[in-house]
């Protein structure tokens, strides 16, 4: 900790504000950035190992696979694949394979596949190993998995970790969600935290780290501290979302297109795992935006949603084709929702109330007598406790204080480890 907060220290003193290449204000400097200013400061003279995919670039688009490539001194020496792939040319749920890639001739070892922690064969010969992925401030976003089964070998190597930060798009402020509870640890909840966590990828690797969460995909291993090193962002606040940023958005994975996506991937993305109930916009343009079915009246399902009085979230009725899926070409009816004050709405709960409505609208279309299956629902959540209590009356007051009840012990903890 004493050398990440050393590193830290020295950027509050460097000035936290910038310009775009066309002078239009404030924009944030990510960790590569810096790590370029700093001459590469902790990489010259060594072997390195780099896991990222397309959204590791700078705010010109160039790839940190290409920076630290070219970079005096700097030895890049392999290449290691997350979900969807070093270049992200492997779809939703594709297995990632060991390759070459074309446009440096380095390897890439798949971390996502039959491996996903990678082995010690994997990591031999390398000095320090550099994570640069753009996060979306989820738990059930697996690449912040996969970070902390690199970091779990790589404590067992003694390998060093450099986290280059990056902005978490949600804000900083943002926590929801109870804790994930033994045995439903898993790739996408693996940690004893929010499902909203409220810090970016660089403070979550320092608070898995100190706090002993690197406990394995399952939660069943002893947990072990690896020697790391974050590289911070410049201009960044816990108040920001990632168009306050002034930098691109790389889509980090297919289904997360559009800078806002995320906040609607924490909204939607629960229910999306309960296949056969809803279609929440995944294969049409508007992923994890909409909540729709063949069967739905849209204006009754507007109305009983409005007379909830949720606050900060607003809907509107809308009627859509998808382009691909199991709904493919058909007539969907439903709504899209928008947060109109992201500070008031409780995003994740969003879609509780979606079914919820939907069990008072359609009584043969309660959301857990129409799937086929729930395993996964119940390891995004964390636990079986929602399912199992939501089912009985379909009611999100009955499950709304458990969802809640961890969100002020983490708030508290977290802080410790807030760089921004």
């Amino acid at each position: 900790m004493k050398r990440l907060f050393i590193l830290i220290a020295c950027v509050a003193f460097v000035s936290v504000c910038g310009c775009d290449a066309s002078g239009r204000g404030t924009i944030v400097k990510p960790g590569i950035e810096v790590l370029e200013d700093r001459g590469f400061e902790g990489l010259v003279g060594r072997r390195v190992g780099l896991v990222t995919n397309p959204s590791g670039v700078d705010r010109n688009l160039r790839s940190t696979v290409d920076i630290l490539h070219q970079a005096p001194g700097v030895e890049l020496v392999a290449l290691y694949g997350p979900e969807h792939g070093v270049r992200g040319d492997v779809y939703a749920g594709g297995k990632v394979t060991d390759t070459v890639d074309e446009a440096t001739g380095l390897p890439v070892y798949s971390l996502y596949g039959e491996t996903r922690q990678p082995t010690k064969a994997m990591l031999e010969g390398i000095d320090v190993m550099v994570y640069d992925i753009q996060d979306v401030g989820v738990r059930s976003y697996t690449f912040i998995s996969t970070l902390g089964l690199v970091m779990r070998t790589c404590a067992e190597m003694g390998i060093e970790v450099m986290v280059l930060d990056r902005p978490n798009p949600l804000g900083g402020n943002k926590i929801e969600g109870c804790y994930v509870e033994r045995p439903f640890n898993s790739f996408v909840s693996q940690y004893r935290i929010p499902y909203v966590y409220g810090l970016t990828v660089g403070e979550l690797a320092v608070l898995i780290n100190e706090e002993g969460l690197n406990c394995g995909q399952k939660g069943d291993q002893e947990p072990l501290k690896c020697n790391l090193t974050v590289v911070p962002m410049e201009g960044w606040t816990r108040d920001m979302l990632y168009e306050d940023t002034g930098l691109p958005w790389v889509l980090p994975s297919p289904n997360i297109p559009y800078k806002d996506t995320p906040m609607y991937y924490a909204a939607a993305g629960v229910c999306g795992e309960l296949y056969g109930f809803m279609n929440i916009g995944i294969g049409y343009t508007l992923p994890f935006q909409l909540f729709g079915a063949t069967w739905v009246d849209p204006d009754a399902l507007k109305a009983r949603l409005e007379s909830y009085d949720l606050p900060g979230v607003s809907f509107r009725t809308i009627w859509y084709k998808p382009i691909s899926g199991s709904l493919r070409g058909q007539l969907v009816k439903g709504l899209q929702y928008f947060f109109t004050d992201y500070d008031a709405a409780r995003i994740t709960e969003t879609q509780f109330n979606v079914m919820q409505a939907v069990a008072e609208l359609y009584p043969d279309k309660k959301a857990f007598e129409v799937i086929s299956g729930y395993g996964l629902f119940d390891k995004v959540c964390g636990t079986d406790y929602v399912r199992k209590e939501f089912s009985k009356r379909y009611k999100v007051d009955d499950i709304k204080d458990y969802w809640r009840k961890d969100e002020d012990s983490f708030r508290a903890l977290s802080q410790k480890y807030h760089i921004y």
